[in-house]
């Protein structure tokens, strides 16, 4: 039995006729006649009844044309399965984010490329920077959104690309005296208590090299009352008016009614907090390649 034997006895099944069976696939009465018989030796029954005119089914070839539909589905679909694989249009996508990035519109971007690829599985873990850049390294992630406090956009091994710019904003409580500014200075805040937000849990990377040098050229050193990588901490202890912060505003800006707190841009030009999408040269995952290309708009 193979696959163009039961495409033949579907056709006649369908025509009722061996000649016009052989005309639908371009072939001699004969050979469709021949391969009929050749399925009917297999299994051992009688298909059609010859007799009559047009041919008919057997009650033995009523039953196999059902399943004989069955079969050439399963392989189409099969085949077609393979196909979608090898192009990434199946399989699975593990993406790792930064702590507070869940706040940003990542989730609308993951809904679009869902729709677009229903079938690959986009499994999320949210870890601090530290944690997402060893994992990718590690290969416990495909692709990371990163602020990079590892420097490991210097990795060799790896392909990045800035997915956001995201301004910076002072994080104050509704009672404190700057909460009715329509923007602030950092050189602001040189006598205020600061929240400090870090992309790492060690704390000393190069992301906070680089912010706290923006406080020194502010003219200042920054009195750092607490350092914490949880933004829901930093906003709960801002609320109890312990302090003040200044965090991206992709953590912010879907905050509604936000329970004694205020958010006032800091609108210098260096004012910014990047994000990046990485990913490992070597990865031969045909999904990531599509994830790549329509989120983070890239085309290698």
């Amino acid at each position: 039995m193979n696959l163009n034997q039961l495409r033949y006895f579907i056709a006649v099944a369908e025509s009722g006729s061996f000649t016009k069976a052989a005309s639908q696939y371009f072939i001699s009465q004969t050979a469709i006649t021949l391969q009929i018989r050749a399925l009917e030796e297999s299994m051992g029954v009688e298909l059609f009844d010859r007799s009559s005119r047009p041919v008919s089914l057997t009650p033995a070839g009523c039953t196999f044309l059902m399943d004989a539909k069955a079969i050439l589905e399963r392989m189409s679909q099969a085949v077609r399965r393979v196909h979608e694989a090898s192009v990434g249009l199946v399989g699975t996508l593990r993406i790792g984010y930064t702590k507070g990035y869940e706040r940003s519109d990542l989730s609308d971007r993951l809904r679009v490329f869902h729709r677009n690829y229903p079938n690959i599985l986009v499994s999320c873990y949210r870890c601090d920077t530290d944690m997402l850049a060893s994992g990718l390294l590690n290969d416990e992630f495909d692709i990371i959104f990163t602020w990079d406090s590892t420097n490991i956009v210097s990795n060799e091994s790896v392909s990045y690309v800035t997915v956001e710019r995201s301004p910076l904003v002072v994080a104050l409580y509704s009672s404190h005296p700057f909460s009715q500014r329509t923007s602030l200075f950092r050189r602001d805040l040189k006598n205020e208590k600061l929240i400090y937000m870090s992309p790492s849990r060690h704390g000393n990377s190069s992301a906070d090299d680089y912010f706290l040098n923006l406080y020194r050229q502010a003219g200042y050193q920054p009195d750092l009352l607490f350092r914490s990588n949880d933004v829901e901490s930093i906003l709960m202890m801002v609320a109890a008016e312990e302090g003040i912060s200044i965090l991206p505003s992709y953590m912010t800006r879907k905050l509604t009614n936000a329970d004694n707190l205020k958010f006032i841009p800091l609108p210098e030009e260096e004012e910014f907090m990047d994000i990046l999408a990485v990913w490992q040269n070597s990865k031969n995952n045909a999904g990531l390649r599509h994830f790549v290309e329509e989120i983070c708009g890239k085309n290698d």
